[in-house]
Order: C-alpha cells, then sequence, then structure tokens
C-alpha cells in the first residue's frame, strides 16, 4: 500500500518526531553537558533513518529538524539585516585602578555609599565573534553578526551548521521572541587539528583561533562552515518579547536549561574586591583552557539596577571588561637563526629587539617554517607585530605596513644545508617544513634521539632519564646510541647525582636492554612518522629486520599503517649508509631481538578487538600485558565504553571496572588474563 507525500502513516509521523527529539536530546548531551551516551556510529545511524523518512514523506521535513543543519545552497552575498536592540560594545579596563573606578562611577550614580556592596556576574571574555540569535516560538529563524552594532550581516545558513546552537530551544516558558547573544569562537584543540589539515594539503594556515573563527562564519557556502570546529557561548540576551528572571545570573542559567551553552567559568562576585581575586584567578588558569579569552567581563548582576544605570555613548554603564596585559606587541625582527629538532625538523627562529608581551619580556618568536615567511612577506629589519597567548611559544602576526624601512630589510634566506651537521636540507612534496637528512649523525638530533632510543616505549632503559642523557653527550661519553652500552662505571659515577649504586642500577639496566623485540628496537631508531603502531605492523608483516631494510616502496604500502609518505620514510632511513653503521653498531654491542616469521593482520587472533587494563597487574607491568595485546592484534584504550570488549582489573580497580559491569562488558583478572594471551582464540 503506498502513501501520499502529503499522507505519511502515522508510525513514520511518530517516528519521525521520535528521532528528532533522540537526536536534540543526543545534541544537547554532546555539545551542551560534554557527556555523549552513544557512539558517533549510533548518532550516525539514527541520522541518516531521520534523512531517509524526510526524504521518503517530504511534509515530515521541518525546518527545526537535525538533519537541516547543513544543506543550504551557497550564497552570493549576505543580507544586512537591523538589529532591535543595539548590541553594544564594552569599556574597557587595564589596571586594577581603572575597575575600581568604574565600580566607584556605578555608585556615585546610584547615589549609594562606598562601603555599599554591588553584585557583579564575572565571565571569560572569549576571544571570537559576537553574534545574536532571534529565536521565535523556540525555534531558530535568524543568526547575524554584531557588525557596527546597529546592522550586521545575516549568517542564518551558517550558524545553523554549529552543533551547539540549538534549532529548537527546549523546557519551559520559553519567550514568544527571544534574542540570545553570545560568542562564536573556535576552541585550541580544533584550531590546531584545523591548521594541520590545511598545513598538510598546502592551504594557507590561521594566524590565530579568532581568525578562524570569523573566516569560517564569514563562508558564502554553509557547507565549509560545517566543516569547521565552531562553539558558541551564550553571554546575554537583546530583544525579548517575555518575562525573564531580575538578575542577569538567573538569566543565563534559565539559557541554559533551554539547551544553550553558557561558560562553565561564570562566578558572581558580591563586590569589587572579589571581582578582583577571580580576575587573578582566571588569568593564572587562562593557558590551561581549550579556548583564548583576553579578559573578564563584569555586570551588575541586578537587571533593575542595569536599568537604572542604563548607557552612554555606544556601551552600558553596567559593564565592563577588565582586559588581560596585551598579547600583541610592535618590535623589530634583528635577525633569524635556524634551529634543528630531533626528527631534524628546520625551524626558523625571529630574533627580536627586546619587548614586554603578554605579561614577559619577549626575545625570541617562531617563524614556523618557510611558507610562513613568505605569507608574511617578513624581512629582517622590518618592524613586525608579535603574539603571546597564554604559554604558547610567540610568534609574528604580521608585518607593520609602510615602516620604510625598505633600505634597511634583508631577505631571510633558508638554508639548503644543516646548519649542525651540514647535511642536506630536504622538503618532501606536498610538505611545508624542511629536514637535517643526517639523521643520527647529526649532533642536533643526538640528544632527543637518545632520549627517544631509551624511552619506556623504545628500549625502557630504566634510570636514563632527560638530565642524565645530556650530561653524557656534553661529557663526549655517548656521541651515538651504540655508545650507551660500552659505557663503564666509572664513567657513570662521576657524573653529578651519581653515586656507585647508582651507576651500577643504571648499566644493569642498559644490560636488560641488550634484549628486546623488533617492534621495540624499530621503534627506538626514531624514523619519522614510525610510532608504536607502525613498528609493530611493520615488525608483524615482514617478521625480519633484513626484509623490512630491503623492502622497497610498494610491498611497504602493503603493510596496514603505511602509506607513501610513511613509506618514503622507512625506505630512505635504510638506504642512508649511516644508519645502516649505527644499527650494526647496536648489533656489535651485543642488541639483540626476536625475529618471526611474517605474519598477516588478518591472521592475528584478536584483529578488532578492544580491551582497557584497570588496577595494578602483579605478574607483569601493564606496559607488558598491552605490548602482549597489541602483539596479537588488539587495541588498548583509556576508557570503557561499549565499544570495549574486554576489561582486565587488577587489584586497585576502580571505576572502569564499575562502568564495565554496568554495561555488561567481560571482565578477567589477571591470572584468567595470563592464560587467555596463552590461547587467544578461546574466548
Amino acid at each position: 500500500m503506498s502513501h501520499s507525500d502529503d499522507q505519511p502513516p502515522t508510525v513514520a509521523e511518530t517516528r519521525c518526531q521520535e528521532l528528532v527529539e533522540l537526536l536534540n536530546y543526543h545534541n544537547k548531551q554532546y555539545y551542551l553537558l560534554d557527556s555523549p551516551e552513544i557512539p558517533d556510529a549510533e548518532y550516525d545511524r539514527l541520522f541518516h533513518e531521520l534523512k531517509t523518512l524526510e526524504q521518503q514523506y517530504p511534509s515530515l521535513l521541518k525546518p527545526s529538524s537535525p538533519t537541516q543543519r547543513v544543506g543550504a545552497q551557497p550564497l552570493s552575498e549576505f543580507d544586512t539585516v537591523s538589529h532591535q536592540m543595539p548590541m553594544l560594545s564594552l569599556d574597557n579596563a587595564f589596571s586594577e585602578e581603572d575597575l575600581l573606578a568604574f565600580d566607584k562611577r556605578i555608585k556615585d550614580r546610584l547615589k549609594i555609599s562606598l562601603e555599599e556592596s554591588i553584585e557583579y556576574t564575572c565571565e571569560p571574555k572569549f576571544d571570537g565573534i559576537a553574534v545574536s540569535l532571534m529565536y521565535r516560538d523556540g525555534i531558530l529563524v535568524r543568526g547575524a553578526t554584531r557588525g557596527d552594532g546597529l546592522q550586521g550581516e545575516d549568517i542564518t545558513q551558517n550558524i545553523r551548521t554549529i552543533g551547539s546552537i540549538p534549532l529548537v530551544l527546549q523546557g519551559i516558558n520559553i519567550p514568544p521572541v527571544l534574542e540570545v547573544r553570545g560568542e562564536i569562537f573556535m576552541p585550541k584543540k580544533g584550531f590546531n587539528a584545523l591548521n594541520q589539515r590545511a598545513a598538510k594539503r598546502g592551504e594557507k594556515t590561521f594566524v590565530n583561533p579568532r581568525n578562524a573563527a570569523a573566516g569560517s562564519l564569514r563562508q558564502l557556502d554553509p557547507a565549509v562552515t560545517a566543516r569547521r570546529p565552531l562553539m558558541m557561548c551564550a553571554y546575554s540576551v537583546g530583544y525579548v518579547e517575555g518575562e525573564l528572571p531580575s538578575c542577569h545570573s538567573k538569566i543565563l542559567a534559565l539559557l541554559e536549561s533551554w539547551g544553550l551553552i553558557i561558560s562553565t567559568e561564570l562566578g558572581i562576585a558580591g563586590n569589587i574586591g572579589a571581582c578582583l581575586k577571580y580576575y587573578q584567578a582566571l588569568e593564572e588558569r587562562r593557558s590551561e583552557l581549550s579556548y583564548d579569552i583576553d579578559g573578564i567581563v563584569f555586570k551588575v548582576n541586578a537587571i533593575d539596577l542595569q536599568q537604572a544605570l542604563g548607557f552612554v555613548s555606544r556601551a552600558p554603564r553596567w559593564a565592563i571588561a577588565h582586559k588581560f596585559p596585551a598579547q600583541e606587541e610592535i618590535t623589530l625582527l634583528k635577525d633569524v637563526e635556524f634551529q634543528v629538532g630531533r626528527t631534524g625538523a628546520i625551524t626558523p627562529v625571529a630574533r627580536l629587539e627586546p619587548v614586554f608581551v603578554g605579561g614577559v619580556t619577549v626575545t625570541n618568536a617562531t617563524l614556523h617554517n618557510r611558507d610562513e615567511i613568505e605569507r608574511l612577506g617578513v624581512c629582517i629589519g622590518d618592524k613586525v607585530i608579535i603574539r603571546r597567548a597564554g604559554d604558547v611559544i610567540p610568534q609574528i602576526v604580521r608585518v607593520v605596513p609602510n615602516d620604510n624601512n625598505a633600505n634597511v630589510s634583508a631577505k631571510i634566506v633558508f638554508p639548503d644545508h644543516c646548519p649542525v651537521c651540514g647535511s642536506a636540507v630536504e622538503t618532501l612534496e606536498n610538505e611545508v617544513v624542511a629536514r637535517c637528512s643526517g639523521g643520527l649523525i647529526c649532533e642536533a638530533q643526538r640528544k632527543e634521539a637518545i632520549k627517544h632510543f631509551a624511552s619506556r616505549q623504545a628500549m625502557d632503559i630504566d634510570g636514563l632519564g632527560d638530565k642524565l642523557v645530556e650530561q653524557l653527550v656534553d661529557e663526549g661519553l655517548v656521541r651515538e646510541v651504540a655508545d650507551l652500552f660500552s659505557l663503564q662505571h666509572n664513567d657513570v659515577a662521576k657524573l653529578e647525582r651519581m653515586g656507585e649504586k647508582s651507576a651500577a642500577n643504571l648499566l644493569a639496566a642498559i644490560k636488560t636492554s641488550k634484549n628486546t623485540s623488533l617492534p621495540r628496537f624499530l621503534f627506538a631508531l626514531g624514523i619519522r612518522e614510525v610510532g608504536q603502531t607502525t613498528a609493530r605492523n611493520l615488525a608483524s608483516h615482514f617478521g625480519r629486520l633484513e626484509a623490512i631494510e630491503r623492502a622497497d616502496l610498494e610491498s611497504l604500502q602493503t603493510v596496514p599503517d603505511v602509506g607513501p609518505i610513511v613509506a618514503h620514510f622507512v625506505a630512505d632511513f635504510f638506504q642512508q649508509a649511516n644508519n645502516q653503521t649505527a644499527i650494526e653498531a647496536l648489533r656489535e654491542a651485543g642488541v639483540t631481538w626476536a625475529e618471526g616469521q611474517a605474519v598477516s593482520q588478518d591472521q592475528l587472533p584478536l584483529r578488532g578487538k578492544t580491551f582497557v587494563l584497570t588496577g595494578s597487574l602483579e605478574l607483569m607491568t601493564r606496559d607488558e600485558a598491552k605490548e602482549q595485546l597489541l602483539a596479537l592484534g588488539a587495541k588498548v584504550a583509556g576508557s570503557v565504553s561499549k565499544k570495549t570488549n574486554y576489561v582486565v582489573a587488577g587489584p586497585g580497580a576502580g571505576s572502569k571496572l564499575s562502568k564495565a559491569e554496568s554495561l555488561g562488558i567481560p571482565v578477567m583478572d589477571e591470572l584468567a588474563f595470563v592464560a587467555f594471551i596463552k590461547a587467544p582464540s578461546s574466548l
């Protein structure tokens, strides 16, 4: 029996409504509460089911449906919209004195004594883009930029793609007309990932998260905006038809109950002194936040006092932004030096005329790579603007235009040879980073290469920490990794903070590390892009080191997790004579590993299974247990979810064990695990 599009069957209509409510609920859990209850695959399945129903019965499709976040046609330009209430800017305070003067002005205008207290709300000032969201009967009907405060651009199509912005408000007592104002920003993690993807594709990267957010919001194609990791935090309301609470903090709490995100750092201060303490406390934690802020916004909490205070010019009298110390300043680029990292990456470092910015005196800034130098168009002798965000390494943002320095500026020349060892500098196609090809022979890479070689996941030399490695290299006792295995007791005992017993323990650990595994040895060599998983896959696939050394690019790419770039790095590493010499020296020093037959990933008995280890193990270390599982093809996760297949629980197991039991996931103790490892096909 067929149904017309205008009259879908009741069961389809009911299911469609269920799916809309379910997806909106899970959107809230994900974006608002940061507590997803279902895996992404399940969300995608529900989304696909809803989309199929709406395609089958178009009359079921509503503008508020989660499927309508993306899908609009690109615009030729943005329309201009007028704000029913102006979107005002804020006056700024740059010092404690400025903030105390703000408090005094308020009390003078309200005709109250300086001894009386006024309650303020305290909110981080997000470094993003101010927007206005208009809801009618709880449904999002318009999104606009702040613009000049009176008029902005209609960016509704782009706003709808942002998952943290509800298309439909949930809850009770929602006003018929509600304008929500907030800040759209890009979290640091999303910003870094976005720039990494752009760099890999050879595209232009963004200077900072604010620029990235602004550029993303003003895309004429909403599909582009949808791919950007944007978030919105609500900080006030504008035009409203209906009743709202009598204080600002309660209004924000109500917005949160309707499905909008508000700042988790929201605070209430009983007086201006408490505001100063809030400012100092959040400034100390600023670098730990997952997003950029450039100050704190303080607002009189009581709405009736806000109304009594009113506005002056383009700013409210009842609010102020207490800005953090300047993070951008102008200085002179005096010179550029080139540093070499552990992987051989050549990084240009700008030497600057000292300048105080972001609370510290800055003399150096990163220029990242050759492409960044060309993008900036920067030369030695230019006046430049530098930016420092929290504990992030300062970077040059742009050149100061029209500085009339053309006659003294000198072009920055990238080296063709490593400034440390003289080896050729190479830049692969589609890569922006230039690297020294010297490998293990480059002195600049030596300390980091040895630290990596001795690390727990590599050769696991207990007691050989970073400071000790630096001492060994500085004293000339270790010039390459094989030298570790010829260290003498007297050499080690004379080092700083090393006694007879410590020296004996270290030499014993070095001797123990000689017997290793092929995956650990491969990882320890520090081949570019070869992490623990790739090293394990190479060892499993080829079985023997000699087979890996002889492998060509085509055969290397048959290994899981190895693509053209990684294959190039592996082949290039083993083709270099100095690396072969280093490996031979390690063999002669007594480093050995068990080799076996090549095994296909499909033949591994635990392929596709996910394990979680919790509690303490007595018969082996957690690392040893993890290594055995990985060797059998399993994945080892850090947390329990519905995707977990087994949990191994030792004494002291806590919340992970409880969650596994609540989800009905099989749990085994250490004895059962040891027996299982010996016969993994038994489960």
